[in-house]
């Protein structure tokens, strides 16, 4: 069974090992498909028109928006069971590839209450990764789990402004954006910060391969 943390310093991590640091939702497990499918049970659905959740929740019977307020309660509540989301294409064998290479965490913005249904889902899919848990910009996290790892250490995360946080705290960490619901990709934002702009996995590990490669030379 996977493990949570909520510090750096007890991630188990080897000394002078490289690290790979990984977002969950949309990088790992595909977040917005899992929520979409469950409005569908409560007569919502997601309208894909702009890279956020909250606008984007609209009543099956009219199709109107639901309210911010009432996004974030259907959220609270799905957050609380999501044990079940399925994995971003090639996510699963990207872990397998690369984990005799370096080391992997997860980091998730989540709160305590909602880790057992992470970790069952980590399970279901044979993800055998310590999550560490976080609130707010990741750079800090990031910053923390760097300056325990060797070199290089990669980052991979669907949010810009996560990516931005990193690159302020810990730009020695190379950056890498990924968005797993390829639904999502079209209106997602610039990220300049991003040594890489991946459109799939294989794309991630070419270039943390590379890296790698440079690094033994």
């Amino acid at each position: 069974m996977p493990t949570f943390y909520n510090d750096a310093s007890a991630v188990p991590l080897e000394k002078g090992r490289p690290l790979l640091i990984v977002d969950a939702d949309e990088v790992l497990l595909r977040f917005v498909d899992g929520f979409d499918k469950f409005l569908a049970r409560r007569g919502f659905y997601f309208d894909f028109v702009s890279y956020q959740l909250h606008g984007n929740v609209r009543r099956r019977e009219d199709r109107a928006v639901v309210p911010e307020e009432d996004v974030t309660r259907l959220l609270d509540a799905f957050r609380d069971v999501f044990d079940s989301l399925s994995a971003v294409e090639g996510a699963v064998d990207a872990v397998a590839e690369l984990s005799p290479l370096l080391d992997i965490v997860a980091l998730s913005n989540m709160t305590p209450s909602q880790v057992p249904a992470r970790l069952r889902n980590f399970e279901m899919l044979e993800l055998a990764l310590p999550l560490m848990i976080n609130s707010g910009p990741k750079g800090p996290a990031v910053k923390a789990l760097a300056a325990r790892a060797g070199r290089p250490v990669f980052f991979v995360d669907d949010i810009p402004r996560h990516l931005a946080s990193a690159g302020n705290e810990a730009p020695e960490v190379f950056r890498i954006h990924l968005i797993g619901d390829e639904r999502l990709r079209p209106f997602a934002p610039p990220c300049p910060q991003a040594h890489l702009c991946a459109g799939t996995w294989s794309d991630v590990i070419a270039f943390i391969r590379g890296q790698l490669a440079v690094g033994d030379r």
